[in-house]
């Protein structure tokens, strides 16, 4: 008992004194980046001549013009004055641990060891950040790889995005997330599947799991998927009082829900039920716009996947097996009318590509796609930035430049506002005021 009474007399005299004292951490340094346009607020109009000040990572203000190290004794300044800076950008869907597709993608899986899943993530964390994403939610990784490197990340130990992770994605049995699909029963009777539920408590369970794991998103599949190496159709594949359950209990711990979703009636199901977002959403009716407008959860087209699996039967005709090849000619033909509808009904949509099905480190290419099937670039930057930063649940933090954000930059050659292909070469990167890519001249 002496002792605790020492050790609390200790602390008190150790608070008191720290009570006294001035405790306002030190300034650091100051960052200057000169940009020659900025597009600090997304769906605003660009800015002139400016100088965006930064200070222990977040932005300390806007001021017009080139300001010089002179203003800020000892500053660093970042000569961007020939180019256009915007907010780093936000991929709301991808796969960092994944790379390949169809049959390689199956034999990969049985070929490949944990660790190996390890370095391929971290090299497309690498890859996705010197494309300018300095944010993702990855929405899908069974061995943890990426709930791990979203820490290293965010402590700059690896070069990346920040990472708002999912842990492993939730379905039904034989659902898309039943990683035992097309493998014989003898190896599926050893296979993890930890993420699959049949019944409301199996699927508040499914959801708990994640959450014990860390996942800072749930995401469910409500759909039968694409490249699920099952003949069952992309409708829905979930019953109602199982979709209510996982989507009740990932708000109940606070956390948001992203659901795959394909078929309308899959799609509808969720919107009625609450879920944050719709991935793919490759089929809408007059009551899926709705249901978006009523209940505002974004969506997430996701185009980009048509890149991949375009790319990938060039190669080899043979990629996909005969279950998977009708449903990936079908969603290559189809893809894109849904934001054409979403659009003018007024849907809030963020940006999102499902890279790893397309290919990391390309996903710019997704704006193209967005601007052709009826965005503007202003509309599609806004989607990869403000839309995007709210739904992670980070408005607060990143999306936009202004005082007191994170100072997350990209900077590029050209206009993007008048051809958004220009941020499919980004020159400049900055993640929390820490350079990551810097072109020569700069």
């Amino acid at each position: 008992m002496k002792r605790i009474a020492a050790c609390a007399a200790a602390m008190a005299l150790i608070a008191g004194h720290a009570w006294a004292q001035d405790t306002t951490p030190p300034e650091g340094p100051v960052t200057l980046v000169q940009a020659g346009r900025l597009l600090d607020r997304p769906g605003q109009a660009p800015r002139g001549p400016s100088t965006v000040v930064i200070r222990d990572g977040r932005v300390v203000e806007i001021r017009d013009g080139f300001i010089d190290a002179a203003a800020f004794p000892g500053a660093t300044v970042i000569d961007q004055r020939d180019r256009f800076v915007l907010p780093g950008l936000i991929d709301s869907h991808v796969h960092l641990v994944s790379d390949f597709g169809g049959q390689a993608g199956l034999v990969s899986e049985m070929t490949e060891n944990l660790p190996v899943h390890a370095f391929r993530a971290a090299d497309n964390a690498r890859k996705t950040l010197m494309a300018g994403f300095t944010t993702v939610r990855n929405l899908g990784d069974s061995g943890g790889v990426t709930l791990a490197l979203a820490d290293e990340t965010e402590a700059h130990r690896l070069p990346g995005p920040r990472i708002i992770d999912a842990g492993n994605s939730i379905s039904t049995t034989s659902g898309h997330m039943d990683g035992r699909l097309g493998f014989n029963d003898d190896l599926r009777e050893v296979m993890p599947h930890d993420n699959v539920c049949n019944g409301v408590e199996s699927c508040r369970e499914a959801v708990r799991i994640q959450v014990g794991r860390g996942a800072r998103v749930i995401k469910i599949a409500t759909t039968g998927g694409v490249n699920s190496r099952i003949g069952a159709g992309l409708g829905a594949q979930m019953f109602e009082d199982e979709a209510r359950a996982l989507i009740e209990t990932a708000h109940l711990y606070g956390l948001r829900v992203a659901v795959h979703a394909h078929g309308a009636d899959g799609v509808n199901l969720a919107l009625r039920l609450g879920a944050n977002s719709i991935e793919h959403g490759t089929i809408f009716d007059d009551e899926t716009l709705r249901l978006f407008r009523q209940s505002g959860a974004y969506y997430v087209p996701t185009l980009s996947t048509v890149n991949g699996y375009i790319e990938r039967l060039a190669a080899d005709p043979n990629a996909y097996s005969p279950e998977v090849l009708p449903k990936i000619q079908w969603r290559i033909r189809i893809t894109g009318e849904s934001l054409q509808r979403a659009v003018p009904a007024g849907v809030r949509i963020a940006f999102g590509t499902d890279a790893g099905v397309s290919k990391h480190g390309r996903n710019a290419d997704e704006f193209a796609l967005m601007v052709q099937h009826g965005m503007t670039p202003m509309q599609a930057i806004h989607a990869a930035t403000v839309n995007a930063a709210d739904l992670l649940g980070l408005a607060d933090e990143i999306g936009t430049l202004e005082p007191g954000k994170r100072a997350d930059l990209i900077a590029v050659d050209g206009d993007p506002l008048t051809d958004v292909t220009t941020l499919t070469s980004v020159d400049f990167v900055m993640r929390d005021g820490r350079v990551y890519r810097s072109e020569a001249g700069d």
